[in-house]
């Protein structure tokens, strides 16, 4: 029988592969036109928390630790108003085998696969995921293929990207390194067709459910240290499976704090675009997924992402890539703590708005990553000035994206921009509305307003601008 592997052919026949490569249905989740039954897609995964805690415990993974960044804090008192600048705490999720909380995704993901009788894993990542699904995967014993966007046209590659293919080799994995650009879902629907491998996705319910161990960890952390609960934890936001399953975790075990995503602003840089793809700095825990990632969840590589970060954001900041640069620094002259500078995009959040607290109040930076060769910060702005990026010493309220590089000349420049949240929750509304097959429903109406983390009264208000009629 000849298969049509065609881009048009491939890609229609998404569903089919997606649901081989995982034995999930998502259509039995969906309700009408636009809902669907999210807490019955998380839950019948089969694994609870406690389920992933003792998976996470059998792997090595999690039960990592909690630091009080002490001269950290004391530098932000010192640039804070009198009697501001909250403890400043950070959960060391480089404690994991592979260096990244993702390794949390990653147990279960493998664990189901081997259990359902694949004999492979295969995960479409440029960031840390590759390395946790490796890991995992020697562990369990199974194959494992991760596949990456990593050069541009011209075959230059971002050093933070090659350096995390060195990793996933290292762990006994094979790497496909592609170019930018829409082949990187069509190349791997073809390899989970050709070598029916388990889609270890980075949106699944498996995967966004280990995360969970994260956030229960912490509270029961704090409670244990502290003797409470932290007020602010700040979350490094990309695809949103990070904050999502933290914040899951925190609710589980009855936290009450304050759930903020952090994003690096990368506004005006096209993460498909070739010519851009190489004037950023950063790999992940940037605007260019978070925003997207925020409003339109479903376009990743599952049919239903269980990444739905927008239910449970209190704030989202974002923070410029010189400030991250700088607190990657500072965590390491003044902490003694040298990490990869994407898990620190939430510590320099955290070191501006524990300058809004009160000194009594505890902000929580919710993971750290490992550092290596490409990780570096020299190597990085090595890059940056290679492909016409400035690299100036400012205030980096004056950066741009694509242009420049302003290290902050001193740490009180160092900043939290608000993003706008009801307007990506009017745009999340608006993209799910386009389903509608009639007026909208009461059930869909308290859908949206879960996914949006509002109110009925809110999701009807941005309804009836946009024109739609309700039931």
């Amino acid at each position: 029988m000849i298969v049509d592997k065609s881009y048009q052919a491939v890609t229609g026949r998404k569903g089919e592969i997606i649901n081989k490569a995982m034995g999930v249905d998502y259509s039995r989740y969906e309700t009408g036109s636009i809902a669907f039954r999210y807490e019955d897609m998380m839950n019948d995964t089969g694994y609870t928390l406690e389920d992933h805690i003792r998976l996470q415990q059998q792997f090595n993974v999690g039960n990592t630790p909690i630091f009080e960044l002490k001269n950290l804090t004391e530098l932000a008192r010192k640039c804070a108003a009198p009697g501001k600048g909250a403890r400043i705490f950070v959960k060391d999720e480089a404690s994991n085998p592979a260096g990244s909380f993702k390794e949390r995704r990653a147990v279960a993901s493998v664990y189901q696969a081997k259990k359902m009788g694949y004999k492979g894993v295969i995960a479409a990542t440029s960031g840390n995921y590759g390395a946790a699904v490796a890991s995992q995967a020697a562990m369990q014993g199974l194959k494992c293929i991760i596949v990456q966007e990593c050069y541009d046209s011209k075959g230059s590659g971002q050093p933070e990207i090659v350096e995390k293919a060195r990793k996933c080799e290292a762990l006994g994995a094979e790497v496909l390194q592609l170019s930018v650009g829409p082949e990187l879902f069509y190349e791997v629907l073809m390899m989970l067709e050709e070598t029916g491998f388990f889609n270890a996705s980075l949106y699944s319910a498996f995967g966004v459910g280990g995360v969970e161990t994260l956030g229960w960890e912490l509270a029961h952390q704090f409670r244990d240290r502290c003797g409470r609960d932290a007020d602010v934890v700040v979350c490094a936001n990309a695809g949103g499976g990070n904050l999502t399953g933290t914040a899951r975790g925190l609710r589980k075990a009855g936290s009450k704090a304050k759930i903020i995503a952090a994003s690096v602003d990368l506004k005006g840089l096209s993460m498909a675009s070739d010519q851009q793809f190489n004037r950023k700095s950063f790999t992940t825990a940037h605007t260019g997924f978070g925003v997207p990632y925020a409003t339109d969840p479903d376009h990743s590589d599952v049919p239903r992402s269980a990444a739905r970060p927008l239910r449970y954001m209190d704030r989202y900041v974002t923070v410029k890539q010189g400030e991250v640069f700088y607190i990657t620094e500072a965590l390491a002259t003044l902490e003694g703590m040298e990490k990869g500078p994407a898990g620190n995009t939430s510590l320099a959040a955290a070191f501006a708005l524990a300058q809004e607290m009160d000194q009594d109040q505890i902000i929580v930076a919710q993971e750290t990553e490992y550092t290596g060769a490409g990780k570096h910060i020299q190597p990085q702005l090595a890059f940056a000035r290679k492909n016409g990026i400035e690299i100036l010493f400012g205030d980096p309220a004056e950066e741009i994206p694509g242009s420049n590089i302003i290290l902050p000349a001193r740490p009180s420049l160092l900043k939290a921009r608000e993003a706008d949240l009801d307007h990506m929750r009017k745009s999340l509304i608006r993209r799910q509305a386009t389903r509608a097959t009639g007026p909208v429903t009461a059930a869909e109406i308290a859908y949206l307003a879960e996914e949006t983390n509002s109110s009925d009264a809110f999701v009807k208000g941005v309804l009836t601008e946009l024109g739609y009629q309700l039931a």
